[in-house]
């Protein structure tokens, strides 16, 4: 009876953790992505060009929702500060190394062969958002820090009022003040470091007196170990995202490139909205599966696997129906430029099928992370996209002319080819084996970053493995 009860419990925290992190990820793209009816085009354009290089400071950072699930799952609470503390300090040297790229924006574009105009545009933006590349690299460690204690509901708060805050900013200097990009870029840098300093006062308020100790130096310790897997998992995560970023260059490519990337930036716009409720499965899926592993559950890490995908894909379903039905209608949200509203209608089709295979793909990305497999979809998503979908939609679109069309065609193969192989390795996968795996990298990870006597006294790995918790002496 007692087991039924702890089962019982544990779908009932796992599904308000779901809720919590699909509502997060919707006011989190909010806050980094409110822009005004008119300027969307041009906004989205510039911002896409600077959050692609933050992508790989993000992805320094993601090795956390790996090595803390587990470890709260296997009830090594102390390491979590010093696996933040750690991520800080890659992050953070990561946003130094990508400096440059920032302050030489213009001439970057201008080799890629961009529209002179919007790469001006781009490199203004890129250089008065350079504090939010600070902001990124401290703001996911602290994210995936508090997602793999399931502390969702306290950032989702956060994000909300941070949101409200945003929005009434960009209003004023936007719009009131006629500030334009320079404007959003203002906003955008004050809400950011407003979110990034309201979690890291969470995290030191003493809410956390296992997880948080205080700054170590233990930190500084086998930062090898750790830097290979940030590398997978930012490879992982940079191969993933700046793939749709290649496609909108690819179509500033095309002759006449004006209509076909504004209305090529409408529908990535609007997908990333949609995206966002996929997002929130895809971290939640990440630290349960995580969580359960680290826990010796291999059980209930495959039964979360299922919640998760068919209650992604259902969300996929509606939002491709609401698509299909609008297709007419919602490129009016976002220019009134004619042509721009006519070749978006054209694009709804590949939009809506674009979305549902985005409401599948994100969840299988978080089975991965929270197993550990960075290195492997890496791989996989290189094969699928560059190798593949990338030069299939060149051939497409300039080859066989057909546009912007072709492109996204290609595009979308890629994604088709990719989520076919991640469903099959989960499909195929021995989650038993995982367990172990999972056993063994949160051991090898607590021996090399904790004193020897304090590793070796405090039972932090026990045959007892099967209750996710430490043994007491």
């Amino acid at each position: 009876m007692g087991r039924v009860e702890e089962d019982v419990g544990d779908r009932s925290a796992g599904d308000s953790h779901r809720r919590g992190a699909v509502l997060y990820w919707v006011c989190h793209h909010c806050v980094c992505g409110t822009s005004w009816r008119g300027r969307a085009c041009c906004c989205f354009r510039c911002a896409e060009r600077s959050r692609g290089i933050c992508l790989w400071d993000n992805g320094m950072g993601s090795a956390l929702e790996t090595l803390c699930g587990q470890a709260v799952g296997a009830g090594q609470d102390e390491m979590l500060g010093v696996y933040l503390q750690r991520s800080f300090i890659i992050t953070t040297v990561t946003a130094l190394l990508l400096l440059p790229l920032y302050i030489f924006t213009s001439p970057i574009l201008t080799l890629l062969r961009q529209d002179k105009k919007i790469s001006e545009l781009a490199a203004k933006y890129a250089l008065w958002v350079i504090p939010q590349l600070f902001a990124y690299a401290l703001n996911f460690p602290v994210q995936k820090f508090l997602q793999a204690q399931s502390r969702i509901w306290v950032m989702t708060t956060i994000s909300i009022v941070v949101l409200g805050f945003h929005v009434l900013l960009n209003w004023i200097v936007v719009i009131k003040l006629e500030k334009g990009l320079l404007g959003a870029a203002i906003a955008e840098n004050v809400s950011w470091w407003i979110v990034v300093l309201a979690q890291l006062a969470y995290v030191v308020s003493g809410c956390f007196p296992e997880s948080w100790t205080g700054f170590s130096l233990l930190a500084f310790k086998s930062l090898a170990s750790f830097v290979k897997l940030s590398l997978s998992s930012a490879l992982m995560l940079c191969l993933e995202l700046w793939y749709y970023t290649i496609v909108i260059l690819m179509v500033g490519w095309l002759k006449h490139p004006e209509i076909a990337v504004d209305a090529i930036s409408i529908c990535m716009n609007l997908e990333l909205w949609t995206l966002m409720i996929t997002l929130g499965f895809n971290a939640a899926i990440s630290v349960r599966v995580s969580n359960e592993l680290g826990a010796n559950h291999p059980k209930a890490a495959e039964f979360s696997v299922l919640v998760a995908i068919v209650t992604s894909t259902l969300f996929g379903v509606i939002f491709t129906i609401g698509i299909l039905a609008t297709r007419s209608f919602f490129p009016r949200l976002f220019s009134d430029n004619l042509e721009v509203i006519k070749e978006t209608s054209k694009l709804g089709y590949l939009l809506a099928a674009t979305i549902f295979l985005n409401s599948i793909q994100p969840v299988l990305h978080g089975v991965a992370v929270g197993a550990g497999w960075q290195l492997c979809v890496a791989m996989v998503n290189l094969i699928c996209y560059y190798i593949f979908g990338l030069p299939f939609g060149a051939l497409l679109g300039y080859k066989f002319d057909l546009g912007v069309k072709g492109i996204w065609l290609g595009m979308l193969a890629g994604c088709l080819l990719q989520t076919l192989m991640l469903m099959l390795n989960v499909l195929r996968v021995d989650w038993n084996q995982e367990a172990l795996q999972a056993e063994e990298r949160v051991r090898s990870h607590a021996m090399t970053a904790l004193p020897q006597n304090d590793s070796t006294e405090s039972g932090i790995i026990t045959e007892n493995r099967g209750t996710g918790r430490r043994a007491e002496k």
